[in-house]
């Protein structure tokens, strides 16, 4: 199975991404600008925590069904 992939500066929120081996909902994101490392995006996650990521970092892309409780 092939899984299309999105740029995080195009991430919306209810996308579901797989990260660290795990599929999360995006729940919010904030879009930023760093000196150091560019532009990139924020983005908080349904099932806790946040991450940011580089504006042009291609995230793989699932759907809701990949999702487990707990």
């Amino acid at each position: 199975m092939i899984l299309p992939t999105k740029p995080a500066a195009l991430l919306r929120c209810g996308d579901v991404i797989g990260y660290e081996g795990r599929w999360r909902r995006v729940r919010a994101l904030q879009r930023q600008t760093d000196v150091l490392e560019g532009e990139g995006v924020v983005v908080a996650w349904a099932e806790g925590g946040f991450d940011r990521f580089p504006a042009e970092a291609e995230l793989l892309l699932g759907h809701a069904r990949f999702l487990r409780p707990g």
